[in-house]
């Protein structure tokens, strides 16, 4: 068997999906079951989530987004299309090329939002790091707006890369 290119694209884009599907699904499992539940859970268990189960999601959620951003900077790379997605496809008139480049912008403030905003400010949160109460206040309030923040760019994010992935088709065709 021949290991030519069209294979390591596939195994970088495999790379790539599954960091993705760890990142965003460990993304929405905070947002949509982590967070929301923690008012029920009862304080004698809350340690149970802050202390084991939040620190190893964390751990999976920052590499994993670090992960998600180096396989898709290396499979446009490798596409020969990253400075033109990089410029969001400007004059090259492909919708595929401008779809992927807002797909790795929004990625990029997203992976910036979990290695300088989200994590530092968790840190504060679980007591990995100390923090006085008020300190841990404005934390937990960073951490919470710049996930809810991922949240929401995840959307236009999957929405872009899946359209490319597409044919831009939606943007290329043609009313009437």
């Amino acid at each position: 068997m021949e290991f030519n290119t069209d294979f390591w694209m596939f195994i970088v884009r495999w790379f790539h999906v599954i960091s993705g599907v760890m990142w965003i699904g460990l993304l929405w499992y905070f947002n949509f079951v982590q967070v929301p539940s923690m008012p029920k859970i009862p304080d004698d268990q809350k340690p149970a989530i802050t202390k084991v189960i939040a620190p190893a999601a964390l751990f999976w959620f920052r590499w994993a987004a670090l992960s998600t951003l180096i396989w898709g900077l290396i499979l446009a790379w490798m596409n020969n299309y990253l400075g033109s997605a990089i410029i969001l496809g400007i004059g090259s008139n492909t919708p595929t090329t401008s779809l992927i480049g807002f797909g790795m912008w929004f990625g990029t403030i997203m992976a910036f939002n979990v290695w300088f905003l989200i994590w530092p400010n968790q840190k504060k949160v679980l007591g990995i790091e100390e923090a006085s109460p008020e300190e841990k206040k404005a934390a937990a309030r960073t951490a919470l707006l710049a996930s809810r923040t991922n949240t929401m760019l995840s959307i236009p994010m999957l929405f872009a890369m899946v359209g490319a992935q597409n044919g831009g088709f939606l943007f290329a065709t043609s009313v009437g």
